[in-house]
């Protein structure tokens, strides 16, 4: 593939002209190419939200509650659904006149906005897809971490007085915080490759199109397979550089709970 991203291939002819780094000039130059990156925006804002919502229930749900063991299979249970299911389902659910505008209308809120159909509400439309799909990762992450813990130290906390504030912000945050970091790592690399959900959505279409449909689209669509090579490799090394990044920010260090 780093071979193909020098050339002009066109992913059949047996001819590949070698054009050096104009490929990934390209990338970097062209609106159309680089415009996808702010997509992402999307949604990697949602898996901030998925992270929060997720360690909330963590925390909560690593108590002792009634039905916490239902609980914990609700917020599971979308991670365990096919993407392609998903994307059908919510393609129904977001339609004109679908489930959501149906759910409105026994509300009294009355719209005909097209939810799919101008670039900000559709984008935000199927981030919010990404949050109810992914949750559920992140909070069987987040509460094994949370249930390794040993129990004496709650104990020891709640004689000393502490609430359930100081146990997270002395206890558990400190203890869980390679899994938080695991989690970022997961939610940028997730957000700069999203793929399922809106090429089955919308196909890229309405300023929906991530760097993964650009990339195929690009190979096999208009037959720009050195191109498409080259904004694979780029995919792979702000990915690279992000992880390397936030290593260096958040190191994993082993915390020291005695």
């Amino acid at each position: 593939m780093i071979s193909y991203s020098f050339t002009d291939w066109d992913g059949v002819s047996p001819d590949r002209e070698n054009v050096g780094f104009d490929n990934y000039v390209q990338i970097f130059t062209r609106p159309e190419l680089f415009r996808v990156f702010f997509v992402s925006g999307y949604y990697l804002a949602a898996s901030v939200v998925q992270i929060v919502v997720a360690l909330y229930f963590a925390v909560i749900l690593s108590f002792n509650l009634r039905f916490r063991n239902f609980f914990k299979g609700i917020l599971f249970f979308p991670y365990l659904i096919n993407g392609v299911a998903i994307g059908f389902v919510f393609l129904y659910f977001f339609q004109d006149g679908g489930t959501l505008d149906s759910v409105l209308g026994w509300l009294g809120v009355t719209t005909d906005h097209p939810w799919l159909g101008d670039p900000t509400s559709a984008n935000i439309s199927l981030a919010g897809v990404s949050v109810w799909r992914f949750t559920g990762l992140n909070f069987v992450l987040f509460l094994g971490a949370i249930q390794s813990i040993p129990g004496e130290l709650y104990e020891a906390a709640e004689l000393d007085g502490a609430g359930k504030w100081k146990q997270f912000r002395h206890i558990i945050a400190p203890s869980i915080k390679p899994v938080i970091s695991l989690s970022a790592i997961l939610a940028i690399s997730g957000s700069l490759s999203v793929f399922e959900i809106p090429y089955i959505m919308t196909g890229g279409a309405t300023g929906t199109q991530t760097f993964v449909i650009q990339t195929i689209k690009l190979a096999f669509q208009f037959n720009k397979t050195g191109l498409a090579s080259a904004a694979a490799v780029v995919l792979l090394l702000i990915i690279l550089l992000i992880t390397w990044i936030q290593r260096r920010l958040v190191p994993d260090d082993k915390v020291d709970l005695v």
